[in-house]
């Protein structure tokens, strides 16, 4: 796993002041990586690291030769149009360019490659952003007990889980082409569905539209078709982690997964935020992996490794908020609808990249590996509408409007939040994911 290091100390600050905001998303101890270009443009995008509330523009770095060495050759991948080829370089060369941005960033830094990096800073407010990595293949994962047996519950009362969910990380193959940034808006989807009570499917549109709270995972380095990652080696594949709604229509889903898995229900949407904190960045906040008791199944010797259950899980804390036209006219703030953590989650990361590859599947760099919905043990916990208003029947009632939700309705946006924290480091933070329903094309 990554080891902690000076670019972890809690006191560095940086001369960008923004970076030193005590509750800002990007310190000087994260510095995650996105791909942007200016507004209002045509230039080509490129990659940027996230300083307070700049980017710094990696093509500039890499032109103007801030960095040297191994810094330098990956800050040249890291300025292309997607950060694939950063990630396939692997962990050192990140963490190369991690470095050595963090020195020029410190405050106190001086000197002529610093006077060249603060002209390769550009606010934040004035750019755009584009999906991360050109995702060639995308799996989503099914890896929290709580969701599971509470939407599992819904459909099958009598045996909520799976006989397989507690013996490997379950999974399913999204679809790649319909991964957007944050900010962009979606149609709701049309399709079939069975109503309750009736002998034969309707199509229309989705009655009963989801969001799904769950983390980015980006393959860093892949490995060869028929080659296995072992467990202790995974980490080194992984580059790091966003945020990521796997929107799901789950009247259309619930009808198509009879015998097969997602389909329809999840394959017109899924939303990634634009940063990338990198697992360099998430060191400090490791934790360990869910404990398993003596009665429940065991992990198989391949998923199971003494530094995974000791350091394996990672306490990001999350939010959900809804924000609806009537928010939005008012000019109120999207209603908080759950708080959580990924420490939650049953399997870990690395033991979900192993799965993926024990029958010999070869990984490419810029895989998205969706972790599934991120569900903690109370019910207020729950990350998905479907859990929280059990199955529609408990609508909420949203801060500030008082209007009420079983499932999503058009116009409403939902806005994902991560962030880090834990004694004796500092808070560093995913940004946002964000998305709104715009109503049907029939």
């Amino acid at each position: 796993m990554s080891p902690i290091d000076h670019t972890h100390d809690a006191t560095a600050r940086s001369w960008v002041t923004s970076a030193n905001a005590p509750d800002g998303d990007f310190p000087i101890q994260n510095l995650p990586f996105a791909v942007f270009r200016h507004h209002g443009g045509d230039e080509a995008f490129r990659g940027g690291v996230a300083i307070g509330d700049q980017v710094i523009d990696l093509a500039r770095v890499a032109e103007l030769g801030c960095l040297e060495g191994l810094a330098h050759e990956a800050a040249l991948a890291g300025a292309r149009p997607y950060l694939n080829d950063l990630m396939a370089m692997g962990p050192q060369a990140a963490r190369a360019l991690r470095h050595g941005l963090f020195a020029l960033l410190k405050e106190g830094a001086d000197g002529p490659a610093v006077d060249v990096l603060r002209g390769c800073l550009t606010p934040q407010v004035a750019v755009q952003y584009t999906v991360p990595v050109q995702v060639h293949n995308y799996t989503d994962f099914y890896t929290s007990i709580h969701h599971a047996r509470s939407v599992g519950r819904l459909i099958r009362p009598d045996q909520p889980l799976s006989p397989n969910f507690q013996w490997l990380p379950i999974a399913y193959h999204g679809r790649a082409s319909s991964v957007v940034v944050s900010g962009t808006d979606f149609h709701r989807p049309m399709g079939q569905a069975l109503p309750q009570g009736a002998s034969a499917p309707v199509y229309g549109a989705c009655a009963r539209l989801d969001f799904e709270l769950e983390m980015a995972i980006y393959v860093g380095q892949g490995n060869a078709l028929g080659e296995q990652v072992p467990l202790a080696e995974a980490e080194e594949h992984l580059f790091g982690m966003g945020l990521l709604n796997d929107w799901s229509a789950r009247d259309h889903q619930f009808w198509e997964m009879a015998p097969l898995g997602p389909f329809l229900g999840k394959n017109f949407c899924t939303s990634v935020s634009p940063w990338v904190v990198t697992m360099d960045a998430l060191a400090p906040y490791r934790v360990a992996a869910v404990h398993r008791p003596a009665g429940d199944p065991q992990p198989l010797a391949y998923l199971a490794d003494a530094a995974n259950q000791r350091a394996g899980g990672i306490d990001v804390r999350l939010t959900v908020g809804l924000e609806t036209a009537l928010h939005r006219a008012r000019g109120l703030p999207p209603a908080e609808i759950t708080r959580t953590s990924f420490r939650h989650q049953y399997w870990t990361v690395a033991q979900m990249l192993t799965q993926h590859t024990v029958g010999g599947c070869n990984l490419q760099s810029g895989d998205l590996l969706g972790t599934g919905t991120i569900s903690g043990p109370a019910p207020e916990e729950a990350g998905a509408i479907v859990e929280l208003s059990v199955g529609g029947s408990q609508p909420l009632t949203l801060a500030g409007t008082g209007e009420q939700r079983a499932f999503l309705e058009d116009g409403d946006a939902v806005v994902l939040r991560g962030w880090c924290e834990a004694p004796g480091a500092a808070r560093i933070g995913f940004g946002e994911c964000r998305g709104m329903v715009l109503p049907a094309k029939s």
